[in-house]
């Protein structure tokens, strides 16, 4: 995680929240900040599809000049619109105390755009949903780009799901002694974000023993990164039983590996990880 901090924005009502929580990640990590807003390309308009072919030769030929002067207008539009967008992101940025905020639009599809830059990101920040999908009233609906992303990149992705942002002090890390918990442990160590948090590494599993020698390497690990650490091994349903450790000991931010697979799979397997994304009330900071 030595690389740029890139956020998304849209001008979503989550937008402010990536704001905020990318520029506190950029004032702990000394990093820049690239603030990102995508231009989508658009095909061929739906009305020249639907009628043209009903005209004479003259009447397509001027309802193609219009429409394409439209799709034109649109296009400048939608590309001031992105602009002052960006622009006002990163007045906000520099005014909670980033120093070094740059901006960049890209033509395309999300994941396709990130991926031609993903050796420059070193923290993707992002909200859980984007402004396509803010209408909707279901809170655990997700943004129709976010699955995709975390899938595709390989980099840490901080994904916030509510227009506040609340300072971390304490994170979890759920852990379950896998191979991908375990680069995740060591991501955290390897990185200035949790230097000044208090990180509450947790296990849930019936076996108490083997849970303590897990815990106590990523104990070991964590403390020579000079990071407070707190490790708890739980009984019970892995997520229910997360969640409440959460809220029993004021946790303000979740880690945990995305898409992997491990012996509590009902949490770390793929559908799970897309579930924890859909109910977490928390900022979910995923590892890969």
């Amino acid at each position: 995680m030595t690389n740029q901090i890139m956020a998304c924005i849209d001008g979503s009502r989550l937008s402010h929240a990536v704001c905020d929580y990318a520029t506190w990640a950029a004032r702990e990590m000394a990093a820049p900040i690239t603030l990102v807003h995508m231009l989508s390309k658009k095909g061929a308009s739906q009305a020249d599809a639907d009628y043209s072919g009903r005209l004479s030769l003259g009447g397509r030929e001027a309802l193609m000049e219009e429409l394409t002067s439209l799709d034109e207008k649109r296009s400048r539009l939608a590309l001031e619109h992105g602009k002052m967008l960006l622009e006002e992101y990163r007045e906000r940025a520099q005014t909670h105390g980033a120093t070094d905020v740059h901006t960049r639009q890209r033509h395309g599809r999300l994941v396709g755009a990130l991926s031609e830059i993903e050796d420059d990101i070193g923290l993707l920040v992002l909200g859980k949903q984007g402004r396509a999908s803010e209408q909707d009233n279901d809170k655990e609906h997700l943004g129709s780009n976010l699955e995709r992303v975390v899938r595709t990149l390989h980099k840490p992705v901080l994904v916030t799901v509510g227009p506040e942002f609340v300072e971390p002090r304490r994170l979890m890390m759920a852990f379950d002694n896998s191979d991908v918990a375990r680069r995740g442990i060591e991501t955290l160590a390897n990185s200035k974000l949790v230097s000044r948090l208090e990180c509450h590494v947790v296990m849930v599993g019936d076996d108490q023993q083997e849970a303590e020698q897990a815990l106590q390497w990523a104990e070991e690990i964590l403390k020579a990164a000079s990071v407070s650490v707190v490790t708890a091994v739980r009984h019970g349903e892995v997520a229910r039983t997360l969640e409440d450790y959460a809220d029993d000991n004021d946790i303000d931010m979740i880690a945990m590996g995305a898409y992997g697979h491990s012996r509590i799979h009902y949490l770390f397997s793929g559908s799970t990880t897309t579930k924890m994304m859909q109910t977490t009330h928390l900022p979910l900071l995923l590892l890969r």
